[in-house]
């Protein structure tokens, strides 16, 4: 466009072809937050290598520009006046100095992970759904494989002060979902988030059982007392993020990621929430997106499910109270229904949830204490012991001096 002008040379300048827009997005992604609705407007105005020239001050533009970024911010659905590209530079200009996209890359590298970006074999179609507000990229720790399409995604959320009725629920939900061959997405947080991701992963099956969409870098497992959770779903799933190694998870960037757990997943259901929980959050951007946001029932005494009927009032949501209508509400071709309840039988059909989660837990060559078991497995120690002692008897788990591991060929 005839309105840049160069001030000095791009940060990117000396990359390869190829490698220029990849650069330029994880740089991109360290200088502005996520949904920072001005700088993605300049990305898909100029292109991220520009884009970041502009941002950085290397690049000047004009007045073109800015009619561009406002007619796609009221495209977006957002004002037609603003406060002009300077506001943002000046946002932006206190990390310019700190970005280090090799640096970012090469942590990703190092931690086995992946560095994606939209047109990847790895990107996930169905955030195009978010249009402007798209991530930029996303930092990838796990299996390297496609999500599975839309319809074999369901996002399961609720509140971290979970009760043992929302526990059980989730479980048994993400449990039910994961044997049917669905991917389920969740946060990774304590609470509901967990027991999403531990059931998902007892499930087991093909490719991807569980997802976990994280609100700061993926160099870092946050919570820390979820950090072998969610080894185990970088191990057998994936942990992501739009913002790069090393950032914070804030506030605000656990309500921004909300709109990625949305996207991702064809029906969103948030299985116990309190009135002002994040996870209402998360089904106002997928109803936004036009996903399906389902909700279970609850005491009308529990607070903690005082969101959930809030979303029932409101009527945006669906009730659901199994694995077979999520699996309906999802759309999934052949996919079974509330009649039909059981998965195929196996070495483990009759285990209770609780049972299968602690096998799961059990390591297959080391052995592990009980007390281990307790932190990896989310259960207490009674429970532990108890199950312990059934996966004994049933010849699932054996005991080496005090300790635990799981049985050969299980």
């Amino acid at each position: 466009m005839t309105d840049r002008e160069s001030k000095g040379t791009n940060p990117v300048a000396t990359a390869g072809m190829q490698d220029k827009e990849r650069i330029a997005r994880a740089a991109l992604a360290r200088l502005m937050e996520p949904q920072d609705s001005v700088g993605l407007a300049l990305v898909r105005a100029l292109g991220a290598v520009d884009a970041l020239g502009v941002a950085t001050g290397e690049l000047a533009v004009g007045p073109t520009v800015e009619q561009e970024i406002t007619a796609l911010l009221v495209e977006a659905g957002g004002p037609s006046t603003w406060v002009g590209l300077p506001a943002s530079l000046r946002r932006w200009a206190p990390r310019v100095s700190d970005l280090a996209p090799e640096r970012d890359l090469e942590t990703m590298r190092r931690l086995g992970g992946r560095f994606i970006i939209p047109g990847d074999e790895l990107w996930p179609e169905q955030l195009e759904d978010l249009g402007l507000q798209e991530p930029l990229c996303l930092w990838w720790r796990g299996q390297e494989q496609p999500l599975p399409p839309l319809v074999r995604t369901i996002a399961l959320v609720g509140s971290r002060d979970s009760t043992s009725y929302g526990a059980s629920v989730t479980g048994d939900f993400a449990f039910g979902l994961a044997q049917r061959g669905y991917t389920v997405v969740s946060g990774g947080a304590y609470g509901i988030d967990a027991h999403a991701h531990r059931g998902a992963l007892s499930g087991g099956g093909a490719g991807l059982p569980t997802i976990a969409v994280m609100a700061g870098g993926v160099d870092r497992f946050y919570p820390s007392g979820n950090e072998d959770l969610l080894r185990a779903v970088a191990t057998q799933g994936a942990v992501i993020s739009e913002v790069p190694p090393g950032s914070a998870p804030t506030r605000y960037r656990f309500l921004q990621r909300n709109r990625l757990i949305a996207a991702l997943a064809s029906v969103t259901v948030v299985v116990e929430a309190r009135w002002r929980s994040g996870a209402l959050n998360t089904a106002h951007h997928a109803e936004s997106i036009g996903r399906v946001v389902a909700t279970v029932p609850g005491s009308i005494h529990s607070a903690n499910s005082a969101g959930c009927h809030r979303l029932l009032r409101d009527g945006g949501a669906v009730c659901v109270t199994d694995v077979g209508e999520i699996a309906e509400l999802a759309g999934a071709i052949g996919e079974s229904t509330s009649e039909e309840k059981s998965a195929d039988v196996s070495v483990h059909d009759g285990l209770s949830l609780e049972d299968l989660i602690l096998l799961d837990a059990l390591p297959l060559r080391s052995t592990s204490s009980v007390e281990k078991l307790t932190v990896v497995a989310g259960l207490s120690p009674d429970a532990v012991r108890a199950g312990l002692g059934r996966l004994g008897l049933m010849g699932l788990a054996s005991s080496e001096r005090g300790a635990w591991k799981r049985a050969k060929n299980t």
